[in-house]
């Protein structure tokens, strides 16, 4: 069986960096919480909570006057959040990534400058909350073809487009069209981070080669889910998995190519024990 993995299968750059820094927080002697899910990757969460390091839903549960650092995860918060973690006077880290702090800076800036702010990403997604907090919540959400035909911008309008730095590249493209019909006073901003684009092609290009592929990342990650809808476009036979344990091989025993690839919260371990198993049985 001829197996490929993708080159750019697994930790981006930003959650790279997260992880690293919340290793490096819980070697010290202190209490550590990190501000949600460091990453969307459970294996992960649940290997730094064996080394003490706690997960806070909220800003309230934090004790009054309590001693301890607390990590902003790689999604970023809102602006609130931020002030309210200030007056708590704990130390803060902040592990947002820069990718998406630039985001934040861009509809803090254009809001002020009168720009309608639109979103095209999910509206539930952490980093997407994190994103409309910082222009105060006024903005919209665009998730979708119909929701970018059905909104509504006034004559004359400035108008300032982002994106989720996950969201799909080609979806993206096709709302932005969409919009630009909208308002002859129009923004775009490509944010969607240059990692998520090459992560999407690259697994694009294999999916179409292979007779199966196998997607691996959290549950609850955007970027994998948008990385299994990609593949299943090209492939059929596409599997969405988040460890060795959910694979079953007997589903690939006729088939002659698989594809490997994965989200940007994949630790690298969990991609070569797929690849291992799959080459060796």
């Amino acid at each position: 069986m001829e197996v490929t993995v993708a080159k750019s299968a697994g930790f981006c750059f930003g959650v790279k960096r997260a992880v690293e820094m919340v290793q490096e927080e819980a070697k010290k002697e202190q209490k550590v919480y990190t501000l949600g899910s460091i990453i969307h990757n459970e294996q992960v969460v649940e290997g730094f909570a064996k080394k003490g390091v706690q997960v806070l839903d909220s800003v309230d549960e934090l004790q009054e006057d309590e001693k301890a650092t607390v990590i902003i995860r790689s999604h970023g918060i809102t602006k609130q959040m931020f002030q309210q973690l200030k007056q708590k006077k704990v130390r803060i880290v902040d592990a947002t990534c820069p990718f998406v702090k630039k985001i934040h800076n861009i509809v803090q800036e254009k809001k002020a400058e009168g720009y309608q702010i639109i979103v095209v990403g999910n509206a539930k997604h952490p980093e997407v909350e994190g994103t409309c907090g910082w222009c105060d919540n006024q903005c919209k959400v665009v998730e979708t073809l119909s929701e970018a035909e059905n909104c509504t911008l006034k004559a004359g309008e400035k108008v300032c487009v982002v994106a989720q730095t996950t969201f799909n590249y080609k979806k993206f493209k096709d709302i932005v069209a969409i919009l630009s019909k909208k308002s002859y006073d129009i923004l775009i901003m490509n944010t969607i981070c240059n990692a998520t684009e090459e992560r999407q092609t690259e697994a694009c290009t294999i999916a179409r080669k292979s007779d199966a592929m196998i997607v691996i990342g959290g549950k609850h990650s955007s970027n994998t889910r948008k990385l299994y809808e990609i593949c299943k476009e090209e492939c059929l036979n596409t599997h969405f998995i988040q460890t060795l344990d959910d694979l079953d091989l007997k589903l690939f025993q006729s088939f002659r190519s698989v594809g490997i690839t994965a989200g940007a919260s994949t630790p690298n371990k969990i991609i070569k024990e797929v690849q291992s198993y799959v080459r060796h049985e």
